[in-house]
């Protein structure tokens, strides 16, 4: 089955990228780029797929990595991403201690994107997500991270479900108070044409916005491949995502459990200010910042993200 959806995403990135050589070669690549991002990490089959059905019938694709007998987390990406973004965490060494689970939000990946842009912009549906994907996992108590648009999912899920079902939250570069005032350069320069029904001019603006996702020049591998992951997400579900509106400070003055809020010092995607207000609306949140890291702490810095997470979720988890 894993080797099918690889090749299935080769397929349908190829359609995509038609009319720009170098994406097409970037999109048979793909596989291979993955397997060698991999190759002295966990291996890229060590992980189980779920087909997981949303209270309103859309399927998402899950996937369940590492310890399955450890402390839970369930990851949460970002707008126009992929459970892929957290291939540095999934396969890591995270995966001898803990139960992980990665899922593609709707519109995103490998799992269903309804043309009906009701199915992105109303919050119920995005919380109604992750409850699925904790109900069909079977997580008694996960940690929640939420990297950039996944602090936003969080949030909406506080608002319809409360916080009886998680142990803690990692909010990661994530603006969780819909304020224009957070959106950097690295968002504002690159989102509308994103949005663009013309591929040439949606690839390129793709492309423009991975690469000020980081403060460093990605490798080409890691670069090819987060370009090709978000590419799977097509302009009218980024479109209707973009109408979602999100005002959560009310539900964040109410969380009681542990938070740790991660940003980078470098973000140019959403910027420093967005954490600070974060941290300050949820009493005893903890604020980790990435000095050279940019919107992709997790990536840029693995080591050490993956060491605070490790501290965080085992705080939060002992009995």
């Amino acid at each position: 089955m894993k080797k099918h959806s690889l090749i299935n995403l080769s397929q349908a990135l190829i359609l995509l990228t038609k009319p720009v050589l170098g994406i097409l070669v970037m999109v048979f690549c793909v596989p291979l780029m993955l397997s060698g991002l991999a190759s002295a990490q966990t291996a890229p089959e060590d992980f189980k797929v779920k087909i997981v059905k949303a209270p309103d019938g859309v399927l998402l694709y899950a996937q369940e990595w590492g310890n399955a007998s450890g402390p839970e987390i369930l990851f949460i990406h970002g707008f126009s991403q992929s459970h892929l973004s957290f291939i540095k965490q999934t396969r890591s060494d995270l995966a001898k201690t803990f139960r992980m689970v990665t899922y593609d939000l709707r519109g995103h990946g490998g799992s269903d994107k309804p043309s009906g842009s009701e199915y992105y912009k109303e919050g119920k549906r995005w919380a109604g997500d992750v409850q699925a994907v904790i109900e069909a996992l079977n997580l008694k108590k996960p940690v929640l991270v939420g990297w950039s648009m996944g602090g936003r999912v969080i949030s909406q899920y506080l608002t319809d479900y409360g916080e009886k079902r998680i142990s803690g939250i990692n909010f990661v570069s994530s603006m969780t108070i819909a304020d224009p005032k957070s959106l950097g350069p690295g968002s504002l320069n690159y989102l509308s044409p994103m949005l663009s029904p013309n591929l040439e001019i949606n690839i390129a603006a793709t492309r423009a916005f991975v690469r000020a996702c980081t403060a460093k020049a990605l490798l080409p591998e890691e670069f090819a491949l987060i370009v090709a992951f978000n590419m799977t997400c097509p302009a009218y579900a980024r479109d209707a995502t973009r109408q979602w509106p999100g005002e959560f400070s009310e539900v964040l003055a109410k969380v009681t459990v542990p938070v740790l809020v991660t940003h980078g010092k470098a973000d140019e995607a959403i910027l420093p200010a967005a954490a600070e207000r974060t941290a300050s609306l949820i009493k005893g949140a903890k604020l980790s910042w990435y000095e050279f890291a940019g919107h992709m702490p997790f990536w840029e810095d693995p080591a050490r993200f993956n060491n605070e997470l490790t501290k965080f979720v085992k705080e939060v988890s002992a009995p």
